[in-house]
């Protein structure tokens, strides 16, 4: 009784310790992914259809470039398309869960990086299919490291989980855009890429 109790203790005190993790703001590597949960109807319809962990809401991602002069996040922004913008920019006050590549995955990063500026500009793609121009926050990601086939493209779902029915945010999103909802086409999620076993949790991001 008293061995359950204990181990039972570091089971509490490991996991504690884990979702009490923080990463200031001059451990962060160029290369570290960065996810956010942000607020709005369209976040929370993304959120609702690709959560695979209740204790992740992710929305938003984007990855680290520069550290240099202040740190630098390349991400798709759904008003701005593409940027690079200043770490307290893309945070917006939002919770940041940091994520590096694992050690074997380190030497990808240059080659994902060496000419990221060539996607700056670029629209944000409200349609989320793959094909169609410019670049969701998560497709950016997947298309910088798509040569080292480090993320996989996945079958989007619109549907929530609990009902099987098209959420009517994603309804209403896809009526103005005046095409069908894309379900079943490849695509990926920042929720879904979190989980990739080539990135390792480093903790929440002490902005202050």
């Amino acid at each position: 009784m008293k061995r359950f109790k204990w181990i039972s203790s570091l089971v509490v005190l490991f996991s504690s310790l884990n979702s009490a993790a923080q990463v200031t703001t001059n451990q962060l590597q160029k290369g570290d992914i960065l996810f956010i949960g942000t607020s709005g109807k369209l976040s929370k319809a993304i959120d609702k259809v690709t959560q695979t962990n209740q204790s992740t809401n992710f929305t938003h991602m984007g990855i680290v470039v520069s550290t240099e002069l202040g740190i630098w996040v390349l991400h798709a922004d759904p008003k701005l398309g593409v940027v690079k913008e200043d770490l307290t920019e893309f945070a917006n006050n939002n919770k940041v869960a940091v994520y590096r590549l694992k050690e074997n995955k380190q030497n990808v990063i240059e080659n994902a990086l060496n000419d990221f500026s060539k996607y700056l500009g670029h629209p944000y793609n409200s349609t989320y299919i793959i094909e169609d121009k410019g670049y969701y926050c998560s497709e950016l990601i997947y298309e910088l490291f798509a040569t080292d086939s480090i993320f996989q493209l996945q079958p989007m779902t619109f549907k929530n989980p609990q009902t099987g029915k098209f959420n009517k945010t994603w309804i209403k999103h896809y009526q103005k855009l005046g095409i069908e909802i894309p379900e079943g086409k490849p695509g990926c999620n920042p929720n879904e890429m979190a989980t990739n076993t080539s990135l390792m949790y480093m903790g929440n991001l002490r902005q202050k």
